[in-house]
């Protein structure tokens, strides 16, 4: 068995992770679904975090958090920094959001996911927990074709004419926030069409790479960091384009980059920037979305729908796991 947990295979990290991963978040989201639509949603960010912490800690890994949910000042959360693994394989980055969309899991609502990403060591963007400004459409475009420091109107008729339509025939989505209130009207003075999302920015960005089944073409706006990662991570396993850049407006955030390496504070990274090398992206269902099917609990069985992409093979699989023995996942 050992010899199939070689963490390298030339430059690559090994496919065996892509189970392992799964392992991963099937653990937190059912951890965290035991609590959905109870209201609690700092119960269930926590069971979700204790179930992925310990799940990862079993793997042959040296790993370190490189951006998460928080810092080390902030533990119990799984914080950047953080050493993960039993320290006797390959050094790896890891990104985590161990229950992306807390409030949808608490009110039970669509989209809840439990979600990392691992890369070889020095692949993924290491940052602080600060929010993210980010632009992202799919695959089959010019690179170049948007940018975030265009503006909304720029950007929806590059896209329009690349596509050969209206701007009223593209749908961005939008996280719904007061802070995107000046976004939103721009966007429909184009004429094009806005989906708000309440949460799960992941699965937005996700959603554009395939606009003929989900109808979504271009992802815009702030949100956190970590889900910036990780969504950049999907998209150099499936395509895409992606631009982002820190929010880093206090001194007490330039100076937390600035540890972390970050010397300019206003850079725009592109897609490469943010996940390079070999990457593989986890996601398992919470609750029951577009992307994945939630968590079922059924008598003497649990039931998770996974999804795990890899980058340097383009693999996109689907894992249904029944698992049989319930009680493996007690805490």
């Amino acid at each position: 068995m050992a010899d199939d947990f070689v963490g390298v295979v030339g430059s690559m990290v090994s496919r065996t992770f892509s189970l392992e991963l799964a392992r991963v978040t099937e653990r937190a989201a059912i951890a965290a679904a035991r609590l959905r639509g109870q209201g609690r949603e700092k119960e269930a960010d926590q069971a979700a975090v204790d179930a992925m912490r310990r799940e990862l800690n079993l793997l042959p890994i040296n790993g370190t958090v490189v951006i998460g949910e928080g810092e080390r000042d902030e533990a119990p959360m799984l914080f950047i920094g953080e050493q993960l693994g039993t320290g006797a394989g390959p050094k790896v980055d890891i990104a985590v959001d161990p229950l992306e969309g807390t409030t949808l899991c608490a009110k039970d609502m669509p989209g809840a996911i439990a979600v990392m990403a691992l890369a070889e060591h020095g692949s993924l963007l290491a940052a602080p927990d600060v929010y993210m400004q980010k632009i992202a459409i799919g695959p089959g475009y010019p690179q170049g074709l948007v940018d975030l420091d265009a503006s909304p109107a720029d950007n929806i008729a590059a896209l329009a004419r690349h596509k050969g339509c209206n701007p009223a025939e593209i749908t961005a989505i939008i996280l719904d926030r007061p802070r995107h209130m000046a976004l939103v009207a721009a966007v429909r003075e184009t004429g094009a069409g806005i989906r708000l999302i309440s949460d799960g920015d992941i699965a937005g960005i996700i959603h554009t790479t395939s606009p003929d089944e989900t109808g979504a073409d271009i992802y815009l706006g702030i949100g956190a960091a970590p889900e910036g990662v990780i969504a950049a991570g999907v998209l150099r396993c499936i395509g895409g384009h992606m631009q982002g850049r820190l929010i880093l407006d206090t001194h007490d955030k330039r100076e937390r980059a600035a540890r972390m390496g970050i010397s300019d504070p206003n850079r725009k990274y592109e897609l490469a920037d943010m996940a390079r090398g070999d990457v593989i992206v986890a996601a398992t269902g919470v609750t029951d979305g577009a992307l994945l099917q939630g968590v079922r609990f059924k008598a003497g069985m649990i039931v998770t729908e996974t999804v795990v992409y890899r980058s340097s093979t383009g693999t996109v699989r689907r894992i249904v796991g029944e698992h049989r023995r319930p009680e493996r996942f007690e805490t």
